[in-house]
């Protein structure tokens, strides 16, 4: 098949989960990995961070509900306390990250949950998705203080999505709370998700006041 060339393409029926847990006694353990993972909350906010997770983590599994995003639509999104970015590192490397948000009524929706490429295939999405659930249940003790208790901890995941996710959320003790099928228009994955908000090809005047720089 030709290249169609960077635009958006529509995927004719996207399968589209919601799955939810309702008892943090649901929780099933995964096994251990082989290498020792840690779990970091990010307490600085950064829109930068977390666009360039998003970028590596769902290159492969077709994120890109958020490639229209501006830089301004980045700050305003981590720049809340409700939401907690988590970065995972194994063997001195970035293996992946999540990101929870606490919503009323002690609703906890893990939006996001990923390794990075160098770490798929291994054997550690179990691992990520325990670890990620658990976190979630702690919400208002481990973050969002302020949010009181979780009661209900959900996601949504689709068919575009990895072909083991839904699974290794069963597999963590997620049911299936509601299904639909859909199409869904997608941009093309080549597309920088946003204008650099100082773009170096740029050029720009040097103000007068600044004096040149002798080494």
């Amino acid at each position: 098949m030709a290249d169609p060339g960077p635009g958006p393409v529509e995927i004719p029926a996207v399968t589209e989960w919601t799955m939810e847990m309702r008892d943090p006694d649901a929780l099933r353990p995964a096994p251990l990995p082989s290498v020792e993972m840690t779990f970091t909350l990010a307490r600085v906010p950064s829109p930068d961070v977390n666009r360039a997770l998003y970028a590596a983590v769902g290159a492969r599994v077709c994120w890109t509900d958020r490639f229209g995003w501006t830089h301004a639509d980045w700050t305003r999104w981590v720049d809340r306390p409700e939401l907690s970015t988590w970065i995972v590192m194994a063997e001195g490397t970035v293996a992946g990250y999540f990101e929870i948000e606490a919503q009323p009524g002690g609703d906890t929706e893990i939006h996001l949950v990923g390794l990075t490429p160098a770490f798929v295939g291994r054997r550690y999405g179990g691992y990520l998705v325990e670890q990620c659930t658990r976190r979630a249940w702690q919400r208002g003790r481990l973050w969002a203080g302020h949010a009181g208790p979780a009661t209900r901890v959900w996601l949504r995941t689709s068919s575009l999505d990895h072909p083991n996710a839904i699974g290794n959320y069963r597999s963590r003790g997620f049911t299936v709370a509601a299904e639909s099928v859909e199409s869904k228009t997608v941009p093309d994955p080549r597309l920088a998700p946003w204008p650099l908000p100082n773009d170096p090809r740029v050029a720009r005047p040097v103000p007068e006041e600044v004096e040149e720089f002798v080494p």
